[in-house]
C-alpha cells in the first residue's frame, strides 16, 4: 500500500478524519474514533500503518463492540445486495466477486446458508470477497459454517480487517 494522496491523515482535524474514514467498518465510525483519539503520528502517512492502527483499535474494542461491528455487515448475496441498498463499499465489493451473476440456485443457496449461519453463531457470514468470486464464497461458506462459534468469530474479526485494509488501499 502507498501513502494516501487525497489527504494527510496525521494533518486532518477529529471531524476531517472521522468524517473521511468512518466507512471503513461498516457503520461503525466508532473505529475511527479511536484510531484519532490514540494520536496520529506521521507514521500514519502510509496506507499500511493507517490500517494496521485501524486493525489494532478493532481489536482491542470489547466483545460485545465486536459483535455490533460484526452485526453491521450485510449479507452476501442478501436481500440488501438486491434491493440495493448497500453501503457504496459493500455494493462494489460484492460486485467485484461476481456476486449479481449468480443463478437463481446460487442466490436460493446464498439465502440459505445466510440464513443457517446466522441461526448457528447469531451474526452474519463475513468474508473479504475482493479478489474473489461466487464459487469460491459458496465453498469458503459451507467450509466455515462446519466451525464453532468461537473460531467464527475471530474469523469474521480477521476478514473485517482484511475488509478495512481493502477500502484503505482504494482510498
Amino acid at each position: 500500500m502507498d501513502n494516501f494522496t487525497t489527504c494527510v491523515p496525521e494533518a486532518m482535524s477529529r471531524e476531517a478524519f472521522v468524517g473521511h474514514f468512518k466507512d471503513i467498518y461498516e457503520h461503525s465510525p466508532w473505529v475511527a474514533e479511536r484510531v484519532f483519539e490514540r494520536g496520529l503520528s506521521d507514521d500514519v502517512a502510509s496506507k499500511q500503518a493507517l490500517a494496521q492502527a485501524f486493525a489494532e483499535e478493532m481489536l482491542a474494542a470489547s466483545k460485545d463492540e465486536q459483535l455490533a461491528l460484526i452485526k453491521a455487515h450485510p449479507d452476501l448475496a442478501g436481500k440488501a445486495a438486491i434491493a440495493g441498498t448497500l453501503t457504496a463499499a459493500s455494493t462494489s465489493e460484492q460486485a467485484g466477486a461476481g456476486i449479481q451473476y449468480c443463478t437463481d440456485s446460487e442466490f436460493a443457496e446464498f439465502n440459505k446458508l445466510n440464513a443457517a449461519y446466522k441461526e448457528k453463531f447469531g451474526f452474519p457470514f463475513i468474508k473479504a470477497v475482493k479478489g474473489s468470486n461466487r464459487h469460491a464464497i459458496l465453498a469458503a461458506f459451507k467450509q466455515r459454517i462446519e466451525h464453532d462459534k468461537e473460531t467464527e468469530f475471530r474469523q469474521a474479526l480477521i476478514e473485517i480487517n482484511k475488509i478495512a485494509s481493502f477500502r484503505l488501499a482504494d482510498m
